[in-house]
């Protein structure tokens, strides 16, 4: 079996082929940096990634861009309440999505630009449109020029929609506009706007639309045709179809596949800053739950459904993922960490089907129960072979324990030195008490452990202690 992924536009599970053989060019729709991320934005960095490893190992070499749109409606907003320069509110929120990313094992983008580094493409994009016929400056003298939604015939296949059902583009007053669903590609100045929010061009002061910015910085960077464009389900329309329209109107072919992932909602609402109901990586820190648990969490479920969050289904999620943590370490400790194996045929199996993630994790608890099996029954060579295959799974999807971004560089717990010394002082007090046989004292510390939410668990080279239960 090839790869095969969903696309938006055919809706439809296609076998995944390269637009060039050996080679694939990714560009996913980043964050607008008006407000620090919340575990929804989340997400999308962990499907995305979760993709970029599978296509790396079947042995792809992978082009990932991923944008920040640090030029916004909503920036701008945030500039005048906090009377801060826009550009400071999008750099700080930058540092903390950044930060985010790393603790998520998120690999970095091959290329991460910003929109404000890219007004010259735009420029050069919207210039061949107003050139083409498919885009116009506005007579009202906002310095606005629009793209000419019905100039384009193909105008809502993306988002299976007919544009006369269509209502405003609601990006700027229907004033300067042909029709009221041409959106904005350029925005002029306005009085009531940041005074340093804006670059000069053919057509006045003004800043960048939302949608030309993805346009122009996938041509950049990908050229005029590319492989996979990816970003989240409400992004379908307006910006994707808007990006379509207009780079397919410039002469660009552009993405020839189209990948969605689902959202993550509270209380069946989309997961919202306006909404007030947004949770951060700090949130679910507090709770208890390490960022790798929360990786777990997200590919627990398949890409494309929606995430309902509950506080209950996190620390099930993390529950699961330790009791593959202890497989892993009790393995490693018995015949050593090993090199990564060779991935089970159902597992990959799994992943070549539209990235199912969910029957993928099936896959992964079923050798993780067999290891265990074999390390009960002192079976080493089954144990090797099952961690192996274990650690091959758990690389896929950047969660295993035993990879240094989850040890090393400031992504383990802040207080793990400390929690080591006074768990190692609890045993110690333990080990006295069993010395002199004086077992109330010795089950009371294992008691009071447990209550921390520490487990201990005695071998045959002594105590070791997990932090929840590791246990099948």
């Amino acid at each position: 079996m090839t790869l095969r992924l969903y696309d938006t536009a055919t809706r439809s599970v296609r076998e995944f082929v390269p637009r060039e053989a050996g080679k694939v060019a990714v560009y996913l729709c980043g964050l607008t940096l008006q407000a620090p991320p919340h575990i929804g934005h989340l997400r999308s960095g962990v499907n995305y990634d979760i993709l970029r490893r599978w296509l790396t190992a079947e042995g792809y070499q992978v082009t990932f861009v991923r944008n920040l749109t640090d030029i916004d409606d909503k920036i701008l907003v945030k500039a005048q309440e906090q009377g801060r320069p826009f550009w400071s509110i999008a750099y700080a929120n930058e540092q903390i999505l950044a930060d985010a990313y790393r603790q998520l094992n998120v690999l970095p983008p091959t290329y991460e630009p910003r929109a404000t580094g890219h007004i010259p493409e735009m420029h050069e994009l919207i210039g061949k449109l107003i050139a083409d016929g498919h885009a116009y400056p506005a007579l009202d003298g906002s310095g606005d020029v629009y793209f000419d939604v019905m100039s384009w015939p193909e105008y809502g296949s993306l988002s299976n929609q007919s544009p006369d059902d269509m209502q405003s583009a609601g990006d700027a007053p229907d004033r300067g506009k042909r029709d009221p669903r041409d959106f904005a590609l350029w925005k002029g100045a306005k009085p009531d706007e940041p005074a340093d929010a804006y670059w000069p061009s053919p057509w006045g002061r003004g800043r960048p639309g939302w949608h030309i910015e993805c346009s122009a910085m996938c041509w950049r960077y990908l050229g005029a045709e590319f492989d996979i464009h990816g970003g989240g389900l409400d992004l379908t329309f307006p910006h994707h179809e808007n990006e379509l329209a207009q780079s397919r109107s410039a002469g660009l072919p552009f993405a020839r596949y189209w990948v969605h992932h689902g959202l993550l909602s509270i209380g069946g609402a989309k997961m919202g800053k306006s909404l007030g109901n947004t949770l951060d990586l700090a949130y679910v820190r507090s709770l208890g739950v390490r960022p790798v648990e929360l990786r777990y969490y997200y590919a627990a479920a398949h890409y494309r459904s929606r995430i309902d969050y509950s506080e209950e289904a996190l620390r099930e999620a993390a529950t699961a993922y330790r009791r593959i943590e202890g497989f892993v370490q009790r393995a490693a400790e018995r015949v050593g960490p090993g090199l990564l194996g060779e991935l089970p045929a159902a597992f990959v199996e799994a992943m070549d089907d539209d990235l199912n993630t969910s029957a993928a994790l099936a896959v992964l608890h079923e050798v993780v129960r067999d290891g265990n099996t074999a390390l009960t029954g002192g079976d080493d060579v089954t144990v090797r072979t099952a961690l192996a295959a274990t650690r091959a799974m758990l690389d896929i999807l950047g969660i295993d324990p035993l990879d240094p971004a989850w040890t090393a560089g400031g992504q383990a717990d802040d207080l793990r030195d400390v929690v080591d010394s006074l768990v190692a002082l609890a045993l110690e007090q333990r080990a006295q008490a069993r010395a002199r046989k004086d077992w109330a004292a010795a089950d009371a510390v294992r008691d009071q452990l447990k209550q921390a939410g520490v487990v201990v668990e005695d071998t045959p080279q002594g105590p070791r202690w997990t932090i929840g239960e590791q246990k099948i």
